[in-house]
């Protein structure tokens, strides 16, 4: 999250192969952009560690689970009884060889027909039970999933959210959960009465016929090879296009958050052909899985089909030869489809499961992904900070071998005006991410007021620390809400006047509905100069010990600009601030002005020095208001 408030996350550190803003890819990771990388596509590779952790998770509901257990034996008990009712119902009708008359036992035929309408008006019943705790039993573990996962965003690493597609972290909050979601729903009960349907139709088929029951088994290796042999294709282009889909949204995502840029460089078709480009990999990899995923169903009902044709030529063999009675026999066919259907049901299931254990499998990836360090135990309340900053020898690299700051050294007073100037890449705003402790140094220290900042709690870190950012995050509420996002107990009267300090209070007070205005998402309802002075407003409501000032002016007109940096020094009165900034005309009466050049100091003075040592920073300035040296 960026924005000016206390703890926010930068958006991209700069420097050499330093991760993007929002919806870019990381250091030499997949690109962001239009032309991103595309994933590549993969089995499952813990599918049994991923299912156990799904019922882990679906075993927390432990009285839901219990009662979708006791609905669904209730279930399975009544279709097991009925084919042994019609069964009995079959042998009341009697054919006397002697008379060549056929007679029916009518009472008991009548109390066979009362008991079968019985339970299977009781079975739909404990059905509807049944459907009802599966989808109260489905929501209620897709929100403790759900509940997990955003918890998990809200504690990764910059590193992470700098280097995975925004659309990608969004699929799995939202298609990967809501496949979970629908497949527990639906498929739980399912899998409970298969198991108890198969132990159930195969014990009731060996008290009628041992034999018959030994014939139905023929078929099972038949299934288990079929089902294992295209099981194993279709995992893969299940979780490949779960991968797709994600990289689909990010794509849309970009083309969303980056419609003017893609407008203004006249990238629309390009945009277009690229997301064509994954859209027809999705297509032909979603024809693939469903194709497969469809054929299991068919082949399990063919092999079904094979061992009814079997036990009724074999069962009418018995019957001649008088070893069965029709009516066992009729049961005994009943029970071998009960004995198949379970089989056959998991089968036109399995392509929705696997969809649901390769999103699974997503979640919990991101879920097991280690959170952002914290070691800290030295408490630092914000009223006991000074503001001495610190680095010595600091190293960094966002990416290996790739070193961005190469022994770094400097030291900032309390109460010191310090600004960062360099080159594009130079390792200005990598600095403040190593202050913030959005990233951790690869070797040297940092401290305040003499302590490793390593060994502060973050919470105590960053709530010591305000910030006004180039990128302005704002979001879909109230002005005021905004405003007060990092000091929500202020009062409206220092709202208002942080405002006023910021100079944003005119146009706020123009607006139809004042500090009550909602805005739209990210702000975008408003212009970003507006945006920028509610983000000061933000900052000066906070009243930070360390004030950070990321081009903070940039994005506001010179006469505006005045007004800001009136307030902002008079913000920084007695406050340690550290301000980098491009625009060197915002910098001049600074304490010190430190120049960074390939990842160290290259200089450091006030502006008059710097310009008379001729030097870094002279030429930059010449460059800036001089025009460009030859």
């Amino acid at each position: 999250m960026n924005g000016p408030m206390r703890g926010p996350a930068i958006p991209g550190p700069g420097g050499p192969g330093g991760p993007g803003g929002p919806g870019r890819g990381g250091p030499h990771g997949r690109p962001g952009g239009p032309m991103g990388a595309r994933m590549n596509g993969e089995k499952p590779k813990q599918l049994k560690r991923t299912l156990g952790r799904l019922f882990r998770y679906i075993g927390k509901s432990k009285v839901m689970l219990i009662g979708v257990l006791l609905a669904t034996l209730c279930v399975t008990v009544a279709d097991l009884i009925g084919p042994a009712l019609q069964g009995e119902a079959i042998k009341t009708i009697v054919y006397d060889e002697a008379t060549k008359h056929i007679t029916v036992d009518f009472e008991r035929l009548l109390y066979l027909l009362g008991g079968m309408a019985v339970i299977y008006a009781l079975s739909s019943l404990f059905g509807y039970v049944q459907s009802f705790i599966s989808a109260k039993l489905s929501q209620t573990t897709v929100h403790m999933l759900r509940r997990d996962l955003f918890k998990k965003i809200s504690k990764l690493p910059i590193k992470y959210t700098d280097t995975h597609s925004h659309g990608d972290i969004m699929s799995r909050m939202t298609n990967d959960v809501e496949n979970v979601s629908n497949t527990i729903s639906q498929s739980v009960a399912s899998l409970m009465s298969s198991l108890l349907t198969l132990i159930g139709a195969f014990a009731m088929m060996l008290k009628y016929s041992w034999q018959l029951t030994l014939i139905a088994m023929i078929t099972i290796p038949l299934t288990i090879f079929l089902s294992s042999y295209l099981a194993k294709f279709m995992r893969k282009y299940y979780k490949r296009q779960q991968q797709l889909l994600g990289e689909l949204n990010g794509k849309t995502e970009e083309m969303v958050t980056g419609y003017k840029t893609v407008m203004a460089y006249g990238r629309e078709q390009a945009a277009i052909e690229d997301f064509a480009v994954t859209s027809e990999e999705y297509k032909k990899v979603g024809i693939k899985a469903r194709t497969l995923g469809g054929l299991m169903g068919p082949v399990m009902n063919v092999i079904g089909n094979l061992q009814y044709l079997v036990l009724a030529t074999a069962g009418g063999l018995f019957a001649i030869k008088g070893v069965l009675r029709i009516g066992d026999i009729h049961s005994v066919l009943q029970y071998s489809k009960k004995f198949t259907r379970p089989v056959n049901e998991i089968a036109n299931q399995y392509a929705q499961i696997l969809t649901a254990l390769a999103g699974a499998e997503r979640i919990f990836d991101m879920l097991d992904t280690e959170d952002e360090i914290d070691e800290g135990t030295t408490e630092m309340p914000e009223e006991s900070v000074i503001g001495n900053v610190s680095f010595d020898n600091v190293h960094f690299s966002y990416v290996p071998e790739k070193p961005v700051l190469k022994g770094l050294d400097l030291a900032v007073r309390p109460g010191q005006k310090i600004a960062i100037v360099g080159a594009t890449g130079s390792g200005k705003t990598t600095v403040v991410n190593l202050l913030t402790r959005f990233y951790e140094t690869d070797s040297g220290s940092i401290t305040l007021d003499g302590v490793d900042i390593r060994e502060i709690p973050k919470k105590d870190l960053r709530g010591c620390i305000g910030m006004v950012l180039q990128d302005t995050v704002l979001f879909a509420d109230t002005i005021e809400a905004n405003i007060r996002m990092g000091k929500t107990e202020a009062s409206e009267e220092e709202m208002k006047e942080a405002a006023r300090v910021a100079h944003a209070s005119d146009f706020i007070e123009r607006l139809p509905d004042g500090y009550a205005t909602v805005l739209a998402e990210g702000g975008s309802n408003l212009s970003q100069g507006q945006r920028q002075l509610i983000s000061i407003a933000r900052a000066v409501l906070n009243d930070p010990k360390i004030l950070i000032l990321d081009e903070a002016t940039s994005s506001v007109d010179t006469r505006t600009e005045k007004h800001i940096q009136d307030a902002l020094n008079k913000l920084m009165e007695g406050r340690t601030a550290i301000i980098i900034a491009h625009r060197l005309s915002t910098i001049i009466d600074s304490d010190m002005i430190v120049v960074i050049s390939d990842g160290a100091v290259a200089e450091c003075g006030t502006h008059e020095e710097l310009l008379l040592a001729g030097g870094e920073y002279a030429k930059l300035y010449r460059n800036q208001y001089a025009g460009i040296e030859t």
